[in-house]
């Protein structure tokens, strides 16, 4: 926002005031609901000079409408709460919504006070109201008043509507002046929005449970899984060992069976030697004979 301002300042040149007279400044506006943002705004315009005579104006209903929107004052009203404005001289009802040089010249209009953004033109003139003002070096910049909008007076009234509705009931309004039909729909809303309000309230308990029993899980975690590691690794080792005692036992199982195998094996080879030197000596005897 500061770079935009600042090159928008670098492009925007303005003449040299002129001397010998007060210097006529002219601001322009809708000033719905008149705010101190707007008095703001004047106040800087005012004092743009030494001595300055300040011109400000306002357009009519049909203008606003139709390139902005409804208003919540008339432009009777609206007139008339800049004319109990301390810094303002004179009231243009009526105001164009785009500056010419026609109405610089009627009104004598040596400088056009207003914030330095360019300001969208609804008409379809240009991309700015202001562009003319500034291409003839007759704009003077004012500084906007930050947290503060006809806008968001609006919106703080819309978002609490059934407060308010309610507010004047008490204050002595009656139902046909407030909008009946409105009126009971909005009780309507509230109704529901109590209820929602309630459910709210219901989900945020559970979560509340939720998120104690989270933490006390969470707190108890590193013991939980120290406790888990160990009795895995007890129960690894002892498999272990079982396993192991088990194949040792196997082992030695099949190293007796063998161990009997190979004695039965050497009998047998002794017999066998035995009948073999029988037969020879039963051959050698036939020979002798």
């Amino acid at each position: 926002m500061e770079d935009q301002e600042k090159q928008t300042n670098s492009v925007i040149k303005m003449r040299d005031p002129p001397t010998g007279r007060p210097v006529r400044v002219y601001a322009d506006g809708i000033y719905d609901l008149f705010h101190f943002g707007h008095a703001r705004s004047l106040e800087q315009a005012k004092k743009s000079f030494p001595d300055t005579y300040l011109l400000v104006g306002c357009c009519n209903d049909e203008v606003t409408h139709k390139y902005k929107g409804k208003t919540v004052m008339t432009d009777k009203e609206r007139y008339e709460s800049l004319r109990h404005c301390r810094w303002v001289d004179e009231v243009v009802p009526d105001a164009p919504w785009v500056i010419n040089q026609e109405f610089l010249d009627k009104h004598q209009i040596d400088y056009v006070a207003h914030d330095s953004l360019p300001y969208s033109d609804a008409s379809g003139a240009g991309k700015d109201v202001y562009e003319f003002v500034k291409a003839v070096g007759k704009f003077k910049e004012t500084k906007r008043t930050d947290g503060i909008s006809t806008s968001d007076i609006i919106m703080r009234i819309v978002k609490d509507y059934n407060q308010y509705v309610l507010r004047n009931l008490d204050r002595g309004y009656s139902r046909k002046e407030l909008g009946e039909k409105r009126l009971r729909v909005n009780m309507g809303l509230k109704k529901l929005h109590e209820k929602v309000k309630k459910q709210q309230e219901k989900v945020e308990e559970k979560i509340q449970v939720v998120a104690k029993h989270r933490n006390i899980w969470v707190e108890n975690a590193d013991r939980m899984v120290a406790g888990f590691l160990e009795m895995f690794e007890e129960g690894c080792h002892k498999m272990g060992t079982a396993i192991r005692d088990q194949i040792q036992e196997r082992l030695l199982t099949k190293a007796n069976i063998k161990g009997l195998v190979y004695e039965e094996g050497d009998e047998d080879d002794d017999e066998y030697y035995y009948v073999d030197s029988s037969e020879e000596e039963y051959y050698d005897e036939e020979d002798e004979e």
